[in-house]
């Protein structure tokens, strides 16, 4: 065990994992947190924090992860390259693992012209991959970056990366995953996936180049709200390929119906990808709709959550 987190452990004993995602509040207001953490109890073996998602300010994903790790709530601490260079990186890591957290994601963030500090200066002083590099460097080595100092006590954090399979260029995409595990990634989770056809096919070239038997792949799944929901993620989201099927199955419910349509969609992907071989679990990504979760969670049959 390299963190003995729930989520680890789940993994490792084989379990169909299911991890799900929250975002912090645009502010300082907890009962936010413990709201949509009510929705979330027992419906996830952890609970991803969102690190200023889109680039709009919110609390720190470092907080809100511990706030939630407080309310015995296990939480995955996203942290992004873009707001960060390696001392505030190591810094705060080293502080979310004294604060009781045990997951993490490295991610690189999303651009800042996204959000609503369009004049933010980027910082990207490391990249996801290096970022993960880091990491495994304090856990496993207990050295810091540059001198190669030894820290004083452990960083026992379970790492996580994300993968974009649709992203352009996609005959790198599986090289580039190959990439994060290679840094030292224990578990992966994906963009979002709607193309399940085309997703068994990088799948494919994952295990044939070993990769699933390196790190564990939690296939990416968003519920779709509406059509105008589709359109955006489809015009807007690099990386999200949705079937023309599935934009008409949910174009050809009445609007008030959408929403259900939706979650239909995601209960019938999740099916799917219990099938496909590698797949260790799902995260999803109900953005801002923590109380469908519940619902979904049923309805998959991924309830109840193993005790481990």
């Amino acid at each position: 065990m390299k963190a003995d987190s729930n989520l680890e452990k789940v993994l490792n004993e084989g379990h169909f994992a299911v991890t799900v995602e929250l975002g912090p509040p645009r502010g300082t207001d907890i009962s936010v947190i413990e709201k949509k953490a009510g929705f979330l109890r027992g419906m996830a073996d952890a609970v991803n924090i969102t690190d200023c998602q889109t680039a709009v300010v919110r609390m720190s994903s470092i907080a809100t992860a511990a706030i939630l790790a407080r309310m015995g709530i296990e939480p995955v601490m996203q942290m992004t390259c873009r707001d960060r260079n390696r001392i505030a990186m190591q810094s705060d890591i080293m502080g979310a693992s004294a604060l009781g957290i045990k997951n993490m994601l490295s991610i690189s963030g999303d651009h800042q012209s996204f959000g609503s500090q369009k004049n933010a200066k980027k910082v990207f002083d490391l990249d996801s991959i290096q970022l993960i590099g880091m990491v495994k460097r304090l856990r496993d080595e207990k050295k810091m970056l540059g001198d190669g100092d030894l820290i004083q006590g452990d960083v026992p954090m379970f790492i996580g990366a994300a993968a974009n399979p649709f992203a352009p260029p996609e005959e790198f995409r599986a090289l580039h995953l190959k990439k994060k595990i290679d840094a030292g990634a224990d578990f992966i989770q994906t963009q979002g996936i709607f193309n399940i056809e085309k997703f068994r096919e990088w799948m494919e070239t994952v295990r044939d180049m070993g990769l699933d038997k390196r790190c564990s792949i939690l296939a990416g799944l968003i519920p779709l709200k509406s059509a105008g929901m589709a359109k955006y993620l489809t015009d807007n989201v690099p990386g999200i390929n949705i079937p023309d099927s599935v934009i008409k199955r949910i174009n050809g419910v009445p609007k008030e119906r959408a929403a259900e349509e939706g979650i239909a969609i995601i209960c019938e992907s999740i099916e799917q990808l219990r099938d496909i071989k590698g797949i260790a679990g799902v995260h999803i990504m109900a953005i801002e709709w923590e109380h469908k979760i519940a619902e979904i969670a049923e309805r998959a049959k991924l309830l109840p959550r193993p005790l481990v």
